[in-house]
C-alpha cells in the first residue's frame, strides 16, 4: 500500500522573509522609477559618438528592460516571458536582488563617469540599496531590546555566570 499523497505546499516567495506589504511596494516603485531613469539616461547618453558613452548608454537601457521585466512585467506585455522572469526573480533573496541590481547599476557608470551615467543609475543602485536593506531583517522592539540590557546589566554586576557546561556567559 502506497501512502497518501500530501497536497503539494506552495512555495512562499524569498520576499516574505519578514518585509512588510509596503516596504515590498516602496522597492518595486523604486525599481519602476530606476528603470525609467535608466532609459532615459541611456537614451541621451547614446546621443554622442564616443563608443564608451553609447556602450555605457546602451548598458544603462538593458538595465531599464531588466528593471522592468523583474519589478514591473505588466509594462512588458509584448514580451512573451515577462510573467516568467518575474516570477523567478521573485523567488530570489534579497540580498541576491541587491547584489544584482547594484552590480547592474556600477557597470555603466565604469564605463563611462560622467553626469548623466552616475545620476541615471541612482534610483537603480537605490533600488538595490532598499534590497540590501530589507535582507538585513527587521529592526527589535525597544522593549526586548531594554530586557537584554537589564540582563547584560545583572550578570555584569554579580560577575560572571557560569553555566552547567562550565562556560562563562
Amino acid at each position: 500500500m502506497s501512502a497518501p499523497a500530501e497536497p503539494a505546499a506552495p512555495a512562499a516567495p524569498a520576499a516574505d522573509e519578514g518585509i512588510t506589504w509596503w516596504y515590498r511596494w516602496l522597492c518595486r516603485l523604486a525599481g519602476v522609477l530606476g528603470g525609467l531613469s535608466c532609459a532615459l539616461a541611456g537614451l541621451f547618453n547614446c546621443i554622442t559618438v564616443h563608443p564608451l558613452n553609447i556602450a555605457a548608454g546602451v548598458w544603462m537601457m538593458l538595465n531599464a528592460f531588466v528593471l522592468f521585466l523583474c519589478e514591473a512585467p505588466f509594462c512588458c506585455q509584448f514580451v512573451e516571458f515577462a510573467n516568467a522572469v518575474s516570477a523567478r526573480a521573485d523567488k530570489l533573496r534579497p540580498w541576491q536582488k541587491a547584489a544584482f541590481y547594484c552590480g547592474m547599476a556600477v557597470f555603466p557608470v565604469i564605463l563611462s563617469m560622467t553626469l548623466t551615467t552616475v545620476l541615471g543609475n541612482a534610483i537603480a543602485f537605490a533600488t538595490g540599496v532598499l534590497y540590501g536593506l530589507s535582507a538585513l531583517g527587521k529592526k527589535g522592539d525597544a522593549i526586548s531590546y531594554a530586557r537584554m540590557q537589564q540582563l547584560h546589566k545583572q550578570t555584569n554586576e554579580e560577575g560572571p555566570a557560569v553555566t552547567v557546561e562550565g562556560q562563562v556567559v
